[in-house]
Order: C-alpha cells, then structure tokens, then sequence
C-alpha cells in the first residue's frame, strides 16, 4: 500500500456501525469540504482556540496541504456525513536519523465523540506512518483535554523525555505574525 494515492480505499472499517476511516484526498472536492468544515468546527471548539478559521484558512487548507508532500490527512464518515479529522506533518528524528510524523489536528464531531473514531483514524495514521519508515508519532495535546490525554495514553502515546531528572519536553510557540 505504500504507493496507493491518496484518497484510495485504504480504510479501516467496521461494519456494525458503518464508520468508514480514509485518507484524504486533497483534490476530492468532498474530501476539501470535509476536512475544512472539520477543522473549523475544532477551531471554534474550546479545545481549539474558540473561534472559526480566519477567510484565508478556509479557502485554501486543502490546497496549502496538497502541495506539500509531507502532509497527509485522514477523515472519518459515519455513513456519507464527515464526523473526524486527523491533520499530520511529516517531519524528521534526528537522533533516530529517520522520519517521523506530527500528528498535528484531531477532530471528532461533538455527536460522536467517545464512540472510537479518534482511535479508528489514529491507527490509520500509524498504519501510514509504519509504511513511510518512520520512527514515532508525535502530538501535542492541552493538559485540559483529560479525554484525548486518556486515549493518547491508552493506544501508547507517552511524555517525551530524554533524562528524567530533566523533565519531561515542553511545547512552545513563537507566533510570526
């Protein structure tokens, strides 16, 4: 499957509630909308920032990511109506020498959270991260988001650390603009 483009069938899916996980085609005008209405619908969330994407972000996120190859993106649908989204960055591991992948936006419709979709598309990701020859996964998450720290914990995400009388890493950011 490592040359299967994206937006083929490459799926994780269970029958007995129809949700369907697929990797996101950028130039599908459905998987575009999906993966837009999705992201700003995080945005606005709390646990997003709480306000939507700026006019800019909103016409042109697909288009943006489509160009860079590093990027990929998987999206969730219960039956024909998007319900998750998982945004991710290729980048490189020094240390280990190889490549790794940022897991960078996920997003679960409020409707259906605490049903396995964050988990479902999270194994994709790992599935395309494994076939990429890369070293880890990495993801930030706010220490007020208890549910998302509970599943990180739970399919293995753990604190990066490199001496523990150091501590553990610290996210920070630098805004350019």
């Amino acid at each position: 499957m490592a040359n299967q483009a994206p937006g083929e069938d490459t799926h994780l899916a269970d029958t007995s509630n129809a949700l369907r996980v697929v990797r996101a085609n950028y130039a599908d005008p459905a998987h575009a909308r999906a993966l837009t209405g999705l992201l700003d619908m995080y945005a606005r969330d709390v646990m997003g920032g709480g306000k939507s994407l700026n006019t800019f972000a909103l016409d042109n996120v697909a288009a943006e990511l489509a160009k860079r190859p590093q990027a990929f993106s998987v999206l969730a649908y219960q039956g024909d109506q998007p319900v998750g989204l998982v945004n991710c960055i290729e980048g490189f591991s020094t240390f280990a020498c190889k490549p790794l992948v940022n897991v960078h936006d996920v997003a679960v419709h409020p409707g259906f959270r605490k049903m396995g979709v964050a988990r479902k598309m999270l194994a994709l990701v790992e599935r395309i991260a494994r076939e990429r020859g890369c070293c880890k996964l990495t993801l930030e998450v706010l220490q007020g988001n208890a549910p998302a720290i509970g599943l990180y914990g739970r399919i293995g995400f753990v604190g990066y650390q490199l001496v523990p009388g150091m501590g553990q890493a610290m996210f920070l950011q630098k805004p350019l603009s």
